[in-house]
C-alpha cells in the first residue's frame, strides 16, 4: 500500500495487482492524493496536470464503487481549483457524454453515478468560474433522472445539492426545473432518494425565494406528503427543510423586485396554521377533504404526525431562544391547542388523543426544555400557569351550569382535558428540571402554580386528576421542602372531601405520587406521615361499602395509598405491618366455599368494586414485596401465604363471572390479573407451589387466546432479544433524541403507547430510564406481558412431564390459529418461553428429556422462519439460551446442522436470515466458539451469504452473524482474518451507500476483527502491516458514508485501533472528525464521538485539544459546528454540550471527558480552565438576588471591593455560556474543587504567594493557582448564594476548600498577616444565607463545617472580625437547645439529627483548636520568659486572639459540654450491636427518634470523633472536677446517661456522687473509643481515628483518669492489644505516633499506681520490716509474665512492632536470612526516627512496673532492642550530628542503668550480668569488620562512657571488660576525623570526672599520657581551623580537669606538664600579626589558662618560670601583646571599663 503513496497514480504497481486489490490500491491512492493536492505547490500541481486529470477521468469508466467515486470527484475539483482550469470543460463535457449513454447495463451504472458525482464536486468547488456552462449540465443530469433507477435519482440529488452550493445566486435559471424535479423525488418510493431531495431542496431554498413565498403552501403540502410511509431518517430530513423553510418564510425581509408584487409577509398565525394543518388533517390537503375526512373514519396517519411534530422543533430551534421567549405565549397557545376541543378529529379514539398528547408534550419539552435558559424557563412555566387557571375556569363554568346544555358542556369539559394533560406534564418537567432554582416561581403568589395544579386535581377527568398528581410529585422531587406541605395538605384535603369520587381519586392520587418523590428526596419526610396515611387508608378501605356512589373510588384510593406508602422502605412500613397484613388477610375469601358463595350473590357492580379491591391490594403487597425485601422473614411470609389460593381460585373464575354479569367486568378483571400474575412474579415460587397448575392453565389461555388482536412484539420482544442483534432492526429500536414520539410507529396501528391512565398504581413507582413519565401500556397488553414473565418463573419451575404437556398445548394452539392471529399467539409463546429459557439457565436447570427438546425446537425453529424481523431476532436468542439450558455437544452440533441444512436449501430471505443467526449467537452462552470444523463450516456459509447482492437484509444479517462468530472464536479465528478483512473492504467499496444496514453490519464486523486481533496490530511485521491498513481504510471508507450510524461505527472502529495501535491512528484526522460531528443530530454518533474523546484524554489530552482548536482555525468551508471551539476551546464546547444535552449516559461520558482533560491539564492551563469554570459559574450571576455582601461592615474599607465585583458583570459582551442549567454549574464547581486538588499536587508555588510571584517574573507564561485566589473565593461566593440547593452545597465544599488550603498563605505586604483574612467580607457573606430559618438542614450542616473550618484556620486574628462567624455557630447552637421537638416538621427527623451533629462537631472543632492554641502559646510563653522583653509583648498579642477564640467558646461551654455528653451518649447506644436492640429506650436517644434510627446513624459515624476529642479536653481541663449540681435533671429535653439507660425510672438513683459520674464519664469515652478503634472500618476516615488517639492522650494527660487506668490491669492491657492491633492495621506514621503516646501515657499511669503501692506499703508497714514488704509490679515472685494478662508483655509487644516495622533487622527470625545480612545501613525517614526514638522511651520505662524478678525477665529483651537500634542507626550523618534515634537509645540506655532495679538486692546480681553483656554487645559492635567505614564510633563511644557512667561499678569495671573499653578510647584518640577527637576528649572528660575511683583510675592511668603527648605535638603542627582548634582546646580542658581531681602530691607533676604545653601555644608579637585565626584563637585561649592556673598553683608556677627562662620570656612578650591590644580595643571602648580593669588585675600578678 506504501506504493499507493505518489502524486501521480503508480500504473506499473496497479497492473499487476488482481481485481480487488485495484479497488483496494486505487482508494488508497485516492485517499492520499486527497491529503497531497492541498499542500502541493502550484507549479507541481500544473506539470502533472495534464497527466492526473486522465489518470482521474479514466478511472471513471472502471465502473468505480461509491466511496471512490466520491474520492475521484473531490480530487478533480480540488486539482482544477489549485492548478489551471482550462481543460475542465472537457472534462465536464466528458461527464455529460458519459450521464447521455444510451448504455442501460447494471454494468455501466457506476459509470453514470461517478460522473454524476464528479458533475456535483466540479460546480461546488469551483462555482461561479465556470460561467454558464451550467445550464446545460443542470438540462442533462435533469433529463437523466427521468428514466434513473433509485440508485441514480439519490446521485443525482446530491449532485444538484452541490451543484447549488457552488454556484449560490447564479443558479437562478434553473432553479424550477431543479425544484420541480426535486419535488418527485421528495416522495418517492426509495427512503434514500427522499433523504436527498429534502437536502437539495434545502440548500435550494437559500436562494430560491419562490419556496418560501409563492410557493409556500405547495412545499408545505409536499413535506407532509413526504412524510407518509417515511422512515426516521426520512422524517429528520424533511423535517428539518419544513422548519427552516417556515422559519425563512417568517423572519425574510421585504423581498426582492424580481418576485411579484402582491407577496406580502408572512405572519406566525399562518405559519402556525400551517404546520397545525398538518399535524390535525396530515397530507390530504387543506381545502379537499377527502370523503373519508367527511365521514369522519379517517385519522391522520402518525408518520405524518410525527414528522410535523419534528418541523415544529426544528422551526423553533432555528428562530432560537430569544424568539421563543418573545413569542412564547402565542407559541404555546398554538401547540395547547392543537390537543383542544377545536379539533375533535384528532382525538376521537384515546388512541389517537394519547398519541397527539405525546407530541405535543414532545414539542414543549424540546423547545422549552431545551432552548430556554432558566430565567426564561420561570417565565414559561408562569404562562403555562395562565394557561391551566384559564381551562380550570371553563371547567368551572361547565361544572356549576346546571341548565339544559349541561350535557353538551360536560363534552367541553373531556375536550379541556388533553390540553390539561399537557400542560401540567410540562410544567412538573419544567419544574423538575429547574430543580431548587424553580423556588422563586413556587413563592410567586401572582402566579400560584401550586393552587393552579392542586385546583384541577378535582378535574373529571381520570386523566388529568393523574396528571396534575404527577406534575405534584415533580415539584416534590424538585423542591424537597414542600414535599410534607403538600402531603399535608392532599391528606386534609382528601379526609375533608371524602365524599366527592373526584376528590377521593384526586387527592388519593397525589398523595400516592408525593410518596413515590419521597425516594428522590434524601431530607425525607417526618415519620409521623406513614401513620396519617395509613389511618386514612384504612379510613377509606372500611367506609367503602358505605356509600356505593364512592365505594370503588374509595377502595382503589386506599389500597393506592398503601401500596404507595410501601415505598418508604422497612424503617416506616415494619411500624404498619401488622395493620397491613390484616387488612390483606380479609379482603381475599377464606375457603373456596366462600367465593362459590360470592359468585351466587351481587351484581356486576358489587363484582366491579371487589375486583378493584383486591387487584390494589395484590399491588400493595407487591409494593411490599419489592420495596420491603429486609422485612420478609418467614414469619411474615406464612401470614402472607393465606390468601394467595382464594386469588387464585377467584383468577380461575373469572372468565365464568364476566360471562354472567356482561362485559363491563372486561377491564376490572384484566386489570386483577395482571396484578395477580405480577405479584406471584416477585414472591419465591416455594411459596404458591400448590397453584401451579391452576395459574399455568391461566397463563396458557392468556398468551394463546389474547383479547387483543394487538401485535405487542415491539414492547414484549426487545427485552428478550440480546441487545447486540437489535442493532439489526434499524433506528427505530435504537436510542435516538425523538424515541418519546417515534415509540408510537413502532407499536403497529392500534397502540400509541402507554400512558398514566392505563393504570394509576405506577404513579408512585420509579420511572424507567428514559422516560420522564411513567407509560404504562394498556391492560390487555401489559396482562400478556405479565404472563410471559410469570410463566417463565412457573415454567422452570414444574416437572419434566407437566412440562412437555405445556409445550405440546402451545404448539397446538400455534398451529390451530391463521393469519395475523397466529403471528400473535406464536409471539406470545416465543416470548414465554424465552423467558423460561432465561430462567432455567439462571437457576441452572435442565430443560428435560428428549421430547421436550424436541417440541421445544419445533417452536423456536417455526419463529425462526416468522416474517416478522424483531420474532426472528427473538428465537435466535432462544436457541442460544436452549444451547446453554442442555449445555450438550452433541446437542449444540445437531442445532448447528439444523440451520446449515436449512442455508443450504432455503432460497427466501426470512429462513435465511434467521437461520444465519441462529448461527452466530449458537455459542453466545456457551463460552465461545471451541471447534474449528463448527467455525470453519460458518464462515463458509456466512461469506457466501454476505455477498447476495440480491438482498441487502441477508447480506446484512449474514454479517452481523458474522460479526458474531469473529467475537466468539477469539484466537481461533486468526486463519480467517485476512480473508475476512479482504471480503468487508470489497464490500465497503461496492455496496451502494443506500444500503445503511449492510455498512452498519459491515461496521460491527471490522469492529469485531479490531478487537481479536488485539494488541497484535503493534507488530512491524508485513503481515501486520497490511492488516493494519486494511483496517485504517475500512475506517476510511465509513467515515465517508453519508450515514451517521456507519460514521458511528467508523468512529468506534478507531477508537479500538487507538487503543491497540495508537502510533498508527492519525490523531489530528480522527479529531477532527469528531469535533464536526460532536452536535450531531444522531444521538448514537454524539455518543460514539464522545465516547472516543473520553478514551482518547486518558493518554493524549493536551494533543487532542491542540488539534481541536487548531481545527477550527484552518476552518474549511465545510465545517461549521454550533459551538464555538475557537474562543472556548474543545473543553469549552464539550461544557456547553452538557449543558444542552438530556441523555444520561452521555452526561456521564462528558463529564469523565472533561474530568480526565483537567487531571491532565488543568495545571499548565491554570487561567484558562478556572475562566471556565468562571464563565460557566457567572453566566447565572445575574439570575442570583444575592449581592447582599455584609452590609454591617465600615462601607470605606478596601475589603468591600471584592464584594462588589460579586455581583454580576455589567457589559453585556458576548457569554460563551448562556444560562447554563443548574447542573452544569453544579459541575464547574466541582470542576474548581479539582483544579485546587491538581494544583496541591504539582508544587508548593501554586500556594506561596511569593514564590508565585517571583517566578511569574521570571517567565510570565507560569501560572499560579494562588494568584487566582480572588476568583476562587468569588466563583465559590456566587454558588454558595445561588437559588439551587446543590450548587449551594458544591460551593460551600468550595469555600472549605480554599479555606483549608490557603488558611496558611501569608501576605508579603502585611508581614504577620495572612492572604486570605481580606476575604473576610466575601466568607461572611457566603455563609449567611445558609443559616437562614428557611435553609434546608443539608446546606445548614455544610456552612457549620465550613464556619468552624474558618474560625480555626486562624485567618482572622481579630475577635470583632470572628465575631461575625461566631454569631452564625451561635445562632444555631440556641436552634440545637430548642431540642428535636422544636424543629419544624418539614423533613423527615434524622435531618434535625444531621443539623444538630454538624453544629456540635463545628464547636468540637473550634474549641479543639482554641484549646491547642493556648497550649501552644503557652508553650511559646514560656519559652519566651528566656527571651528578652520584645518578644514579652509580642507574646501578648498572640494571647489575646488565642485566649480570645477559647473566651467565645467558654462562654457557651457549659450548654456545649452537656450536649456533647448527651451526643456521645447516643452514638454509644447506636454502636450496640444488634442483639442488644432490645434494650434501647423505647423513645430514641436524645437526637434522635427511635424510629429513624437507621438515617441516624451516619450523622453520628460522621460526627462523633471530633465531640469526642472536645468532650475529653473538656473533661481534662476541668480536671474531671466540676460536676453539675444539676447533674440529675439537666436541661436537655430529654437526657439520658449511660447509668440510666436500661434502668427502669422507679430504680433510678436519686443523685449521684460526683465520683459515679466521673466514673461514667470516663467510661463513656474510653467505651467508644475502644469499640471504634478495635476494629476501625476500612474506609474509617484517618481524621477519625487521630482524633480518637488524641482524646485518649488527653484523657490521660491529667492524674484521675491515669489512676483508674493504672490501677485496672485488664483495662490497660486490653487497651494496649487493641492499639497493637490499629498499628498493625494503618502504615500512618500519626496515626503510630498517636498510639506510641497513648501507651507511654498507659505506663506512665501504671507507673504511678506501683510507685503509689510502694509508698502506701512502706508507710503502713514502717520502715523496720523492710525484707518483708511484698513486691508490687507485675512478675511478683517469680518473675513470669501471662500474655494476655501482662501489661509489661502488651506493651513489648507494641513496641517490637513498632521497631521491627521500621528496622526489620532487629527481628531475630530475619537476622538470619542472606537478605538482611548483606544489607548496607538504610536511613529512617523523618517519621520512622521519630516512631522509633517514641518507641525507645517506652521500652526504659517498663522495668519500673514490674518487680525485681519480673523487671529481669525483660531486661534481655529491652537490651536487645535498644542495643540493637543503636547498632542498626549509628550512621554517620554529613553535618556531624547525632542521629535522633542516636540519642534515644542513649536516652533509654542512661534510664535503664539508673534504674532502681539494678540496685534492688533481689536482682542486681541478674541485672549486672545482663548489663555486661549488654556493653559486650555494643563493644562488638565496633569489631564488625567491613562495615566501619560507616560506623559512627562517636555513637559508640557514647554508649561506652554512658554504660561507664551510669551504670554501677561492678559491671564496668571487670578487667576484661575495662580493658576492651580503653583499648577503644585510645583507637578513637588517634582518629583522623576532628570531630572524633573532639567527641572522644569531651566524653573523656567526664568519665575522668567520676567520683568511684575505681571506675575513673584506670582510664586516667591510660589515657591521659597519651592525650599529654598529643597536646605536646601541637607545637609543631598549629590547628589549621576551627574544628582541630576544638580538639586542642577540649584537650587542656581535660588536663585542667585532671589537675583539679588530682591528689596533692600529684597535683604538681600534672601542672608541670600542663603549663610548658600552654607556653607553647603562644605567639611573640611579631608572629601574632600573621598568623591565622585559628592559632590566634589558641594563643588567647593559652593565655587565659594561664592567667587561670597561674594563681591556683602560684609555687609550682614560680618554680617553673624560674627554671626555664625561654618560657618565661615567650610567656612576657605574649603578655605585652596582649596589653597593647587591649589599650587599642579600650579607646574603642571606653564606655566598658569593666572588662579591663579585670584583665589588668590579672597582668599585674607577674
Amino acid at each position: 500500500m506504501e506504493l499507493a503513496h505518489s502524486l501521480l497514480l503508480n500504473e506499473e504497481e496497479y497492473n499487476q495487482l488482481g481485481e480487488y486489490q485495484k479497488s483496494e490500491f486505487i482508494f488508497e491512492w485516492l485517499r492520499f492524493l486527497e491529503k497531497l493536492l492541498p499542500v502541493t505547490s502550484r507549479a507541481d500541481i500544473r506539470e502533472n496536470q495534464k497527466k492526473l486529470v486522465e489518470q482521474l477521468t479514466s478511472l471513471l469508466n472502471n465502473a468505480p464503487g461509491p466511496p471512490t467515486r466520491r474520492l475521484v470527484a473531490k480530487n478533480l475539483a480540488v486539482l482544477y481549483s489549485t492548478g489551471d482550469t482550462f481543460s475542465v470543460y472537457q472534462t465536464i463535457e466528458k461527464c455529460n457524454e458519459l450521464i447521455r449513454s444510451k448504455d442501460d447495463s447494471p454494468s455501466y451504472l457506476p459509470t453514470k453515478l461517478a460522473a454524476v458525482v464528479c458533475l456535483g464536486y466540479l460546480y461546488k468547488k469551483l462555482g461561479r468560474i465556470l460561467g454558464n456552462s451550467f445550464t446545460d449540465t443542470v438540462g442533462n443530469v435533469l433529463k437523466a433522472m427521468k428514466n434513473a433507477e433509485s440508485q441514480g435519482r439519490y446521485e443525482i440529488m446530491l449532485s444538484l445539492q452541490n451543484i447549488l452550493k457552488g454556484l449560490g445566486a447564479a443558479a437562478i435559471p434553473c432553479h424550477r426545473d431543479i425544484y420541480k424535479a426535486a419535488r418527485s423525488c421528495l416522495t418517492d418510493r426509495s427512503m434514500a432518494v427522499r433523504c436527498a431531495a429534502a437536502k437539495c431542496l434545502l440548500e435550494l431554498q437559500n436562494e430560491a425565494v419562490f419556496m418560501w413565498s409563492t410557493d409556500l403552501d405547495s412545499v408545505v403540502t409536499l413535506c407532509f406528503k413526504s412524510f407518509e410511509g417515511s422512515n426516521y431518517d426520512v422524517r429528520l430530513a424533511v423535517s428539518k427543510l419544513l422548519g427552516t423553510i417556515l422559519a425563512r418564510a417568517l423572519t425574510s425581509k421585504q423581498t426582492p423586485a424580481s418576485t411579484k408584487h402582491n407577496f406580502r409577509r408572512i405572519s406566525l398565525e399562518e405559519v402556525m396554521e400551517l404546520l397545525g394543518t398538518g399535524f390535525l388533517r396530515g397530507s390530504s390537503g387543506f381545502l379537499r377533504a377527502s370523503g373519508d375526512m367527511l365521514k369522519g373514519t379517517s385519522s391522520v396517519s402518525r408518520d405524518v404526525r410525527v414528522g410535523v411534530t419534528q418541523a415544529y422543533v426544528v422551526f423553533a430551534s432555528t428562530l432560537g431562544g430569544q424568539w421563543l421567549e418573545r413569542n412564547f405565549s402565542a407559541f404555546l397557545s398554538h401547540i395547547l391547542d392543537l390537543v383542544s376541543q377545536s379539533h375533535p378529529k384528532a382525538i376521537q379514539s384515546q388512541m389517537d388523543a394519547i398519541g397527539c398528547r405525546r407530541c405535543v408534550s414532545f414539542i414543549l419539552r424540546a423547545t422549552v426544555g431545551g432552548l430556554l435558559g432558566e430565567k426564561a424557563q420561570i417565565a414559561a412555566a408562569k404562562e403555562i400557569c395562565q394557561a391551566i387557571w384559564k381551562l380550570k375556569k371553563v371547567v368551572d363554568a361547565a361544572m356549576s351550569d346546571s341548565n339544559l346544555e349541561t350535557r353538551i358542556m360536560t363534552a367541553d369539559v373531556t375536550a379541556s382535558q388533553h390540553v390539561l394533560v399537557c400542560a401540567l406534564q410540562e410544567l412538573g418537567s419544567l419544574i423538575h428540571g429547574l430543580g431548587t432554582t424553580a423556588a422563586p416561581l413556587l413563592q410567586d403568589s401572582s402566579t400560584g402554580v401550586l393552587e393552579a395544579v392542586i385546583s384541577v386535581i378535582l378535574h373529571p377527568s381520570i386523566s388529568v386528576r393523574l396528571t396534575a398528581a404527577w406534575c405534584l410529585r415533580c415539584i416534590a422531587v424538585a423542591l424537597p421542602s414542600y414535599v410534607s406541605l403538600l402531603l399535608d395538605r392532599s391528606i386534609e384535603r382528601l379526609s375533608a372531601l371524602k365524599s366527592s369520587p373526584e376528590a377521593v381519586t384526586g387527592y388519593s392520587f397525589a398523595v400516592a405520587a408525593l410518596l413515590g418523590a419521597v425516594k428522590h428526596c434524601p431530607l425525607g419526610i417526618p415519620h409521623g406521615k406513614g401513620k396519617v396515611i395509613m389511618t386514612v387508608a384504612e379510613d377509606l378501605l372500611c367506609s367503602a361499602s358505605q356509600n356505593s356512589r364512592i365505594s370503588v373510588q374509595r377502595t382503589q384510593a386506599g389500597w393506592l395509598l398503601i401500596a404507595a406508602l410501601m415505598t418508604l422502605g422497612p424503617a416506616v412500613v415494619q411500624h404498619h405491618l401488622p395493620r397491613m397484613l390484616l387488612l390483606w388477610k380479609c379482603v381475599f375469601p377464606s375457603s373456596p366455599k366462600d367465593l362459590e358463595t360470592e359468585k351466587t350473590r351481587g351484581d356486576s357492580f358489587t363484582w366491579q368494586v371487589t375486583l378493584e379491591g383486591r387487584a390494589g391490594a395484590l399491588c400493595a403487597i407487591k409494593s411490599f414485596v419489592s420495596h420491603c425485601a429486609g422485612l420478609l422473614t418467614d414469619e411474615v411470609v406464612q401470614r402472607l401465604l393465606p390468601p394467595l389460593p382464594g386469588a387464585v381460585d377467584l383468577l380461575t373464575q373469572l372468565s365464568s363471572i364476566c360471562k354472567s354479569y356482561g362485559n363491563s367486568l372486561k377491564t376490572s378483571s384484566t386489570v386483577y390479573r395482571h396484578k395477580l400474575y405480577e405479584l406471584l412474579a416477585v414472591l419465591p415460587p416455594k411459596t404458591y407451589e400448590g397453584s401451579f397448575c391452576a395459574v399455568l392453565k391461566e397463563l396458557v389461555a392468556d398468551l394463546t387466546i389474547p383479547d387483543s388482536q394487538i401485535d405487542a412484539s415491539t414492547f414484549l420482544l426487545p427485552p428478550l432479544c440480546h441487545e447486540d442483534d437489535l442493532l439489526l432492526l434499524g433506528p427505530l429500536l435504537q436510542e435516538t433524541d425523538h424515541r418519546f414520539i417515534e415509540e408510537q410507529l413502532l407499536l403497529g396501528n392500534n397502540v400509541a403507547g402507554g400512558s398514566l391512565e392505563y393504570d394509576p398504581y405506577s404513579i408512585y413507582e420509579k420511572v424507567a430510564k428514559r422516560d420522564s413519565i411513567p407509560k404504562p401500556l394498556p391492560p390487555v397488553l401489559s396482562v400478556v406481558s405479565a404472563a410471559t414473565r410469570l410463566f417463565g418463573v412457573i415454567f422452570s419451575h414444574i416437572g419434566e412431564t407437566h412440562r412437555l404437556q405445556v409445550l405440546e398445548q402451545l404448539l397446538n394452539s400455534i398451529k390451530q390459529t391463521k393469519g395475523s392471529r397466529q403471528q400473535i399467539v406464536q409471539l406470545n409463546v416465543v416470548s414465554a418461553f424465552s423467558t423460561s429459557l432465561k430462567h432455567l439457565a439462571n437457576c441452572k436447570g435442565s430443560l428435560g428429556p428428549e421430547e421436550v427438546k424436541r417440541s421445544a425446537l419445533t417452536l423456536v425453529m417455526g419463529a425462526l422462519e416468522s416474517n416478522n424481523p424483531l420474532l426472528r431476532c427473538a428465537a435466535a436468542e432462544c436457541w442460544a439460551r436452549l444451547a446453554q439450558v442442555v449445555s450438550d455437544s452433541a446437542f449444540t452440533a445437531g442445532l448447528a446442522q439444523v440451520s446449515f441444512d436449512k442455508l443450504k436449501s432455503a432460497r427466501d430471505v426470512v429462513s435465511r436470515t434467521g437461520h444465519s443467526l441462529a448461527l452466530g449467537c449458537l455459542y453466545r452462552y456457551l463460552g465461545g466458539i471451541g471447534s474449528t470444523q463448527h467455525l470453519n463450516a460458518c464462515v463458509g456459509i456466512l461469506y457466501t451469504l454476505s455477498q447476495d447482492n440480491t438482498s441487502p437484509d441477508v447480506q446484512a444479517w449474514a454479517l452481523h452473524s458474522l460479526s458474531l462468530i469473529v467475537d466468539l472464536a477469539g484466537p481461533l479465528y486468526h486463519v480467517h482474518v485476512e480473508p475476512t478483512l479482504s471480503l468487508i473492504l470489497i464490500l465497503l467499496l461496492t455496496v451502494p451507500p443506500t444500503y445503511t444496514e449492510v455498512h452498519q453490519s459491515l461496521g460491527r464486523c471490522l469492529n469485531a476483527l479490531i478487537t481479536t486481533l488485539g494488541p497484535e496490530l503493534q507488530g512491524s511485521s508485513a503481515t501486520v502491516s497490511a492488516l493494519r491498513t486494511s483496517c485504517l481504510l475500512g475506517c476510511a471508507v465509513m467515515q465517508d458514508n453519508p450515514d451517521c450510524l456507519v460514521q458511528a461505527q467508523a468512529i468506534s472502529c478507531l477508537q479500538q485501533l487507538h487503543m491497540f495501535a495508537p502510533r498508527h491512528v492519525n490523531l489530528s484526522n480522527l479529531v477532527s472528525c469528531l469535533c464536526v460531528n460532536l452536535c450531531s443530530s444522531y444521538l448514537l454518533l454524539r455518543r460514539a464521538v464522545v465516547a472516543c474523546l473520553r478514551q482518547l484524554v486518558q493518554r493524549e489530552a493536551a494533543e487532542v485539544s491542540e488539534y481541536a482548536v487548531a481545527l477550527v482555525k484552518e476552518s474549511r468551508e465545510d465545517f461549521t459546528p454550533d459551538i464555538n471551539i475557537r474562543e472556548i476551546g474543545l473543553e469549552g464546547a464539550l461544557l456547553g454540550l452538557l449543558d444542552k444535552e438530556l441523555d444520561q449516559r452521555l452526561c456521564q461520558d462528558i463529564k469523565e471527558t472533561l474530568s480526565h482533560m483537567l487531571t491532565s491539564m488543568a495545571v499548565e492551563k491554570l487561567s484558562f480552565w478556572l475562566k471556565l469554570c468562571k464563565d460557566v459559574l457567572a453566566a447565572s450571576a445575574d439570575f442570583n438576588t444575592v449581592a447582599s455582601v455584609d452590609t454591617t461592615q465600615e462601607e470605606e474599607t478596601a475589603k468591600v471591593d471584592d464584594a462588589s465585583i460579586l455581583t454580576s458583570e455589567s457589559d453585556e459582551r458576548f457569554h460563551p455560556f448562556s444560562n447554563p442549567r443548574w447542573s452544569t454549574r453544579v459541575f464547574a464547581a466541582e470542576c474548581v474543587c479539582k483544579i485546587i486538588n491538581q494544583c496541591e499536587n504539582a508544587g508548593s508555588a501554586h500556594f506561596d504567594i511569593t514564590l508565585a510571584q517571583e517566578r511569574k517574573q521570571r517567565d510570565s507564561r507560569d501560572d499560579f493557582l494562588v494568584l487566582h485566589l480572588a476568583d476562587l473565593i468569588r466563583m465559590a461566593f456566587m454558588a454558595a448564594t445561588d437559588h439551587s440547593d446543590q450548587l449551594r452545597l458544591s460551593g460551600l465544599q468550595t469555600l472549605l476548600i480554599v479555606v483549608r488550603k490557603f488558611a496558611a498563605v501569608p501576605e508579603p505586604e502585611f508581614p504577620g498577616h495572612v492572604i486570605l483574612e481580606q476575604y473576610q467580607a466575601n466568607v461572611g457573606a457566603a455563609l449567611r444565607p445558609a443559616f437562614a430559618p428557611e435553609t434546608p438542614p443539608d446546606v445548614t450542616a455544610k456552612a457549620c463545617q465550613v464556619c468552624s473550618a474558618w474560625i480555626a484556620s486562624g485567618v482572622v486574628s481579630d475577635l470583632n472580625d470572628l465575631r461575625r462567624v461566631h454569631q452564625l455557630l451561635v445562632s444555631s447552637l440556641v436552634k440545637v437547645q430548642a431540642g428535636k421537638e422544636a424543629q419544624g416538621q418539614q423533613y423527615n427527623e434524622s435531618t434535625s439529627t444531621m443539623e444538630i451533629l454538624a453544629v456540635l462537631k463545628a464547636w468540637a472543632e473550634v474549641y479543639i483548636v482554641a484549646v491547642e492554641k493556648q497550649k501552644n502559646q503557652s508553650d511559646a510563653h514560656n519559652h519566651s520568659l528566656k527571651t528578652t522583653k520584645s518578644a514579652e509583648e509580642s507574646y501578648r498579642d498572640i494571647t489575646s486572639s488565642a485566649g480570645g477564640l477559647l473566651d467565645l467558646v467558654q462562654a457557651d461551654l457549659g450548654t456545649l459540654s452537656k450536649l456533647w455528653l448527651a451526643a456521645l451518649q447516643d452514638f454509644a447506644l447506636l454502636i450496640l450491636p444488634s442483639e442488644y436492640a432490645s434494650q434501647l429506650p423505647a423513645e430514641g436517644g436524645t437526637f434522635y427518634t427511635a424510629e429513624t434510627i437507621e438515617n441516624a446513624r451516619p450523622h453520628y459515624y460522621n460526627s462523633w470523633a471530633l465531640i469526642l476529642y472536645a468532650t475529653a479536653l473538656w473533661l481534662t481541663t476541668t480536671g474531671f472536677i466540676v460536676v453539675d449540681p444539676d447533674e440529675g435533671v439537666t436541661n436537655l429535653s430529654r437526657p439520658v446517661t449511660p447509668t440510666t439507660m436500661c434502668q427502669d425510672s422507679s430504680t433510678r438513683p436519686s443523685v449521684k456522687s460526683p465520683e459515679d459520674v466521673n466514673t461514667d464519664r470516663f467510661h463513656l469515652i474510653l467505651g467508644i473509643s475502644v469499640e471504634f478503634l478495635c476494629s476501625p472500618r476500612s474506609d474509617a476516615a484517618m481524621e477519625n481515628i487521630i482524633a480518637c488517639l488524641r482524646a485518649l492522650q488527653a484523657l490521660f494527660d491529667v492524674p484521675w483518669p491515669r489512676s483508674k487506668i493504672g490501677g485496672d490491669q485488664e483495662l490497660g492491657v486490653e487497651l494496649l492489644n487493641v492499639l497493637h492491633r490499629l498499628i498493625l492495621t494503618r502504615e500512618s506514621p500519626d496515626i503510630q505516633l498517636a498510639a506510641l503516646e497513648v501507651v507511654r501515657l498507659i505506663l506512665f499511669a501504671a507507673q504511678e499506681h506501683v510507685k503509689e503501692k510502694r509508698r502506701s506499703a512502706e508507710v503502713d508497714d514502717g520502715a523496720a520490716e523492710k525484707e518483708t514488704l511484698p513486691e508490687f509490679g507485675e512478675g511478683k515472685d517469680t518473675g513470669g509474665l501471662v500474655p494476655g494478662k501482662s501489661l509489661v508483655f502488651a506493651t513489648l509487644e507494641f513496641c517490637v512492632c513498632i521497631l521491627v516495622r521500621q528496622l526489620p533487622q532487629l527481628n531475630p527470625k530475619l537476622t538470619c536470612s542472606p537478605a538482611v545480612q548483606s544489607g548496607k545501613h538504610l536511613l529512617l525517614s523523618e517519621d520512622g526516627s521519630r516512631l522509633v526514638s517514641a518507641a525507645l522511651v517506652i521500652l526504659s520505662d517498663v522495668p519500673a512496673i514490674c518487680s525485681p524478678e519480673g523487671s529481669v525477665s525483660v531486661l534481655p529483651t529491652i537490651l536487645y532492642l535498644i542495643t540493637g537500634v543503636l547498632k542498626e542507626t549509628a550512621v554517620k550523618l554529613q553535618d556531624d550530628q547525632l542521629p535522633l534515634t542516636v540519642a534515644a537509645s542513649l536516652q533509654a540506655l542512661k534510664g535503664l542503668l539508673s534504674s532502681p532495679m539494678a540496685r534492688a538486692e533481689k536482682s542486681r546480681t541478674a541485672w549486672t550480668d545482663l548489663l555486661r553483656s549488654a556493653l559486650v554487645t555494643v563493644l562488638d559492635c565496633w569489631d564488625q569488620d567491613g562495615l566501619l567505614q560507616q560506623r559512627d564510633e562517636v555513637s559508640l563511644l557514647t554508649a561506652i562512657t554512658v554504660f561507664i557512667l551510669s551504670s554501677s561499678p561492678e559491671v564496668t569495671t571487670t578487667e576484661c571488660l575495662q580493658k576492651r573499653c580503653i583499648e577503644k578510647f585510645k583507637i578513637t584518640l588517634d582518629s583522623k576525623d576532628p570531630f572524633v577527637q573532639y567527641k572522644c576528649y569531651q566524653l573523656l572528660h567526664s568519665i575522668f570526672q567520676h567520683p568511684n575511683k575505681t571506675v575513673s583510675y584506670p582510664y586516667i592511668h591510660s589515657l591521659a599520657p597519651s592525650i599529654v603527648r598529643k597536646l605536646q605535638e601541637t607545637e609543631k603542627a598549629k590547628p589549621e581551623n576551627a574544628a582541630e582548634l576544638q580538639v586542642i582546646q577540649e584537650g587542656i580542658k581535660v588536663l585542667t580537669a585532671l589537675t583539679a581531681t588530682a591528689e596533692e602530691e600529684h597535683r604538681a607533676h600534672l601542672v608541670a606538664c600542663l603549663l610548658p604545653i600552654l607556653i607553647s601555644f603562644l605567639l611573640d608579637e611579631n608572629a601574632l600579626g600573621s598568623a591565622t585565626n585559628a592559632t590566634k584563637n589558641l594563643h588567647e585561649f593559652a593565655l587565659q589558662n594561664l592567667m587561670q592556673i597561674g594563681p591556683q598553683y602560684s609555687s609550682v608556677f614560680k618554680k617553673l618560670m624560674s627554671s626555664s627562662p625561654t618560657m618565661k620570656a615567650r610567656l612576657e612578650s605574649a603578655v605585652k601583646g596582649n596589653q597593647e591590644s587591649i589599650k587599642v580595643k579600650t579607646a574603642k571602648h571606653a564606655k566598658n571599663p569593666g572588662k579591663s580593669s579585670s584583665i589588668q588585675l590579672k597582668t599585674n600578678f607577674l
